[in-house]
């Protein structure tokens, strides 16, 4: 890659509240797909970024599935539009912008090759980085732990990626058992 993009987006991204989340997807990426082109690392970099501002689709796991088709859809199409707004803004040519948002708009659900490695990049880097998170969703009584255990089976069974699968198998069974610990802490 030669291309300024990717430093740009990595500043870009580094004061949303979740950047590291989005920083290790883009390294889980790169760990599943050495070579990836710019467009699979922009997008795996950038996927959330409706998230950092205000305006969006709200998640409320107290509520809504895990799997909650109308919040993911809205928040992966978000993200697309600020994420290809902001690349054609940094000289992006409308090819990689549409790609990129391409991309986004699939990384809830893949469907593709490219698709399904940015979706399983971002389930590898939630189940390393948002066991507490989605923990603190149980401890400040937003959801039960059944709940919250349920978001991270989803972000798990939703690997299409063989290796990703393998790879993401100790992180899934860590983030239950972190969820299971806080339980039978309260009794």
């Amino acid at each position: 890659m030669k291309s300024e993009l990717v430093p740009r987006a990595e500043e870009w991204v580094r004061p949303y509240w979740n950047a590291h989340h989005l920083e290790r997807a883009r390294d889980w990426l790169l760990v599943l797909e050495p070579g990836a082109d710019e467009a699979l690392v922009l997008a795996a970099l950038t996927h959330d970024m409706e998230r950092f501002f205000s305006g969006g689709p709200e998640f409320d796991p107290g509520t809504m599935a895990a799997h909650d088709e109308d919040y993911r859809k809205a928040h992966s199409e978000r993200s697309a539009l600020i994420v290809g707004d902001w690349l054609a803004e940094h000289g992006a040519g409308e090819e990689l912008v549409a790609r990129v948002r391409e991309l986004i708009e699939l990384h809830e659900i893949g469907g593709t090759p490219d698709a399904d490695l940015v979706q399983a990049a971002d389930s590898l880097s939630f189940l390393e980085t948002n066991g507490e998170l989605v923990l603190g969703w149980y401890t400040k009584g937003r959801c039960s732990a059944e709940r919250a255990k349920a978001q991270h089976r989803r972000m798990f069974e939703r690997i299409r990626v063989e290796r990703a699968r393998e790879l993401a198998r100790p992180l899934y069974e860590e983030a239950i058992a972190l969820i299971d610990r806080e339980a039978a802490a309260r009794g």
